[in-house]
């Protein structure tokens, strides 16, 4: 289609595509093409206010996701009709050879392909004629990584971005190396098998399609090849080149997703004006999430984006830099609904009033803030454990159970009965010497409130690569029972330690399955007292007068006739293990987990089935594995189409070993399949 015959569409027609619905109320979704500059096309929805009229000039926003603009238009047309009853024009584009566009699939997350189309598509939704020229960026999780990784391009038509549940540092805070160390989960088979799809509602399969998307090499292949800190990384990650960013940037986080720590360093670093908010939700959007107290985030990104499209005083730019909802003591109990807090303000980052307080760690295993007498702990490794830390696909986030199977296998230690609530926001700072007999080790520090009952919450936790001692960029080995010192930065948190608690330091070597065990049984030392003895700093805010953010409560949005969810699977969205098996003769630990879900479209049903299964060895840690299959099935009028991939994903001592199977069948008869294998050393993992 030429550029033309879309400005005609847009200016005449605004007519619902791809299904002919009612919605139940009177937005307007269009079909459109963005040319790129070498040919290739994407694929966007626009969508539109009830109150347009052709000759109406309205700031554009933008989200730009590979996740299907086709079949998320029931989650688009709910989110985005804040947006259009606000008085903007709201454009969700599906990546280069993902959803509906063309070309060949993206190669990986954030790359140059990924970011060079973005600044032509702003560009171009900046000159069409309806557009006021100012275009706004928005989204959670990828697309919060991609507004701020396009706010360091600085396009001139991005006048402002927010982004949701995102961060700025790709190597130590994304889900492929979190805190320097392996991790892999059942996204890997579910996202480059949804890339593999041709586009709805069609799902053409012919030629061009299994070139360039069936045929395109899974993307973690490229992950495993860039096992340290490096340029890869360092390209999209603001950290370290905040002078890059000129766009104002809203933050969203959460205290149960696993990107929250961007926060702070963005109100902290960033020239342009950021502003934050934090409560207490996990990756969810805060206006629909899975845990109370909800809010209308929007109402806050609208007041954001007509400061800085629009020219309004919305009075954003007069209030504190940061929200924090502070977060008061809940049991371990996964099955809560509503956390406990209150909302406060704060002007910015770091925060005054902070005082800084270290409690040392005793050989008796009590915690406090006196002098501890010099002695050594030692533990024994055992890479089996740590479940109960957040288990494959919570990455530091989610609510995960009580604590104490955990600190079973830790060197603990608790402080006495605190006699006063003791409130911390911040990242708390394990400062420790070690040694081991090995030459790879990982260490795993957590605090944790410990209530009367003796149940433990988990109130914040990191885990560091001992290879990465001296540099995430050159590890080096370490040299067995030589003494060195960490100081490991716990992830972003905040608590209210009750009258009656106590306060516990819980400190390991693995945290299975987030983390791949390091390959060699070992055993490490932990210094106590003296000058170089451990310690724990906790960012300690002490009581005073407050102020409290008024936030609106959401209300029911609109809905699009035509999708429907049969099964949503479990809460997590994915095969989410909940128990792990020990075989007392081998030493091997395993988990498994299915999880199934369906949804209905306006041409089909879409159903997804996935199983996935870790082990590991506590007598020999380097034979680690996960295997996994994911399956899509499409059930069309005509057709049915199955979608699967097999993954295996295996070490020993000096290797990774990765395969993938992915295939197709049409009717219950193979179409298409594809097989990839790789060895891949270990690169001090």
């Amino acid at each position: 289609m030429k550029l033309k015959q879309i400005a005609s569409i847009l200016a005449l027609g605004l007519a619902l595509v791809a299904c002919s619905l009612e919605p139940t109320r009177n937005y307007q979704i269009t079909e459109v093409w963005i040319p790129m500059p070498d040919g290739i096309r994407l694929a966007a929805d626009i969508y539109w206010p009830a109150d347009v009229s052709d000759n109406d000039r309205r700031p554009v926003l933008l989200e730009y996701l590979p996740y299907r603009k086709d079949e998320s238009r029931a989650r688009n047309y709910s989110l985005y009709s804040y947006f259009l009853d606000h008085g903007y024009i709201v454009a969700r584009v599906d990546m280069r050879g993902t959803g509906n566009s063309e070309g060949t699939t993206i190669p990986y997350e954030y790359s140059d392909i990924e970011l060079d189309d973005g600044e032509v598509a702003i560009d171009w939704l900046s000159r069409q004629k309806w557009s006021t020229g100012s275009v706004g960026m928005f989204g959670i999780s990828w697309g919060g990584f991609n507004s701020i990784q396009m706010a360091m391009r600085n396009p001139p038509a991005l006048k402002a971005f927010v982004a949701a549940m995102a961060t700025e540092y790709l190597y130590q805070e994304d889900v492929h190396y979190m805190d320097g160390i392996m991790h892999t989960d059942s996204w890997m088979m579910s996202n480059d098998l949804f890339n593999a799809l041709p586009g709805a509602p069609d799902f053409t399969l012919n030629e061009e399609w299994v070139k360039n998307r069936f045929n395109v090499k899974p993307s973690v292949y490229t992950y495993m090849h860039q096992q340290r800190e490096g340029p890869f990384w360092d390209r999209a990650s603001a950290r370290n080149q905040y002078e890059k960013i000129r766009v104002p940037g809203y933050h969203i986080g959460a205290w149960y997703d696993g990107y929250r720590n961007s926060l702070p360093r963005m109100l902290e670093h960033v020239r342009a004006p950021q502003k934050a908010l934090i409560g207490p939700w996990d990756h969810d959007l805060p206006h629909n999430a899975v845990l109370a107290p909800r809010i209308e985030w929007r109402h806050e990104a609208v007041r954001w984006f007509d400061h800085w499209l629009k020219g309004k005083d919305t009075g954003m730019l007069n209030e504190p830099d940061f929200a924090v909802f502070v977060r008061d003591y809940h049991p371990p109990d996964p099955s809560l609904e509503e956390i406990p807090g209150h909302w406060r303000w704060e002007d910015g980052w770091p925060i005054e009033r902070t005082e800084h307080k270290e409690w040392l760690l005793h050989g008796d295993h009590s915690l406090s803030t006196d002098q501890a007498e010099e002695t050594i702990h030692t533990t024994a490794y055992k890479p089996s454990m740590g479940l109960e830390g957040g288990g494959p696909t919570m990455w530091w986030g989610s609510l995960i159970p009580d604590q104490q199977p955990m600190d079973d296998e830790s060197l603990v230690y608790d402080s006495a009965i605190l006699d006063a609530p003791l409130e911390i926001l911040g990242r708390p700072v394990a400062r420790l010497n070690v040694s081991t007999d090995a030459t790879r080790a990982n260490w795993v520090v957590r605090v944790s409130d410990v209530a009367p009952d003796g149940l433990v919450t988990q109130v914040a936790g990191a885990a560091f690569n001992g290879t990465h001692r001296n540099s995430a960029r050159e590890p080096d080995d370490i040299v067995p029972d030589e003494v060195f010192p960490l100081e490991i930065n716990l992830h972003f948190t905040s608590w209210v330690f009750p009258k009656g608690h106590r306060i516990r330091v819980a400190i390991s070597n693995a945290q299975w399955p987030m983390f791949w065990p390091s390959p060699l049984p070992m055993t490490s030392t932990l210094a106590i007292g003296g000058d170089n003895g451990a310690r724990i700093v906790l960012p300690v805010i002490p009581p005073g007068e407050e102020r409290v953010p008024d936030f609106k409560v959401p209300e029911p949005d609109p809905t699009l006739p035509g999708y429907e969810t049969l099964d949503a699977g479990n809460s997590t969205g994915y095969a989410a293990i909940t128990a792990i098996k020990t075989d007392p003769e081998t030493g091997e630990s395993y988990g498994f987990a299915t999880n199934t879900g369906a949804t209905r479209f306006p041409w089909g049903i879409r159903r997804f089935e996935e199983e996935i299964e870790h082990r590991t060895s506590d007598k020999n840690p380097s034979h680690t594995s996960v295997a996994g299959r994911y399956k899509l099935a499409l059930e069309l009028d005509s057709r049915v189409l199955d979608f699967e991939t097999n993954v295996e994903f295996t070490s020993d001592e000096r290797n990774f070993y990765l395969k993938f199977h992915r295939w197709v069948l049409v009717n219950g008869e193979l179409y298409k399949e594809k097989t990839w294998e790789e060895a891949i050393p270990r690169d001090f993992q």
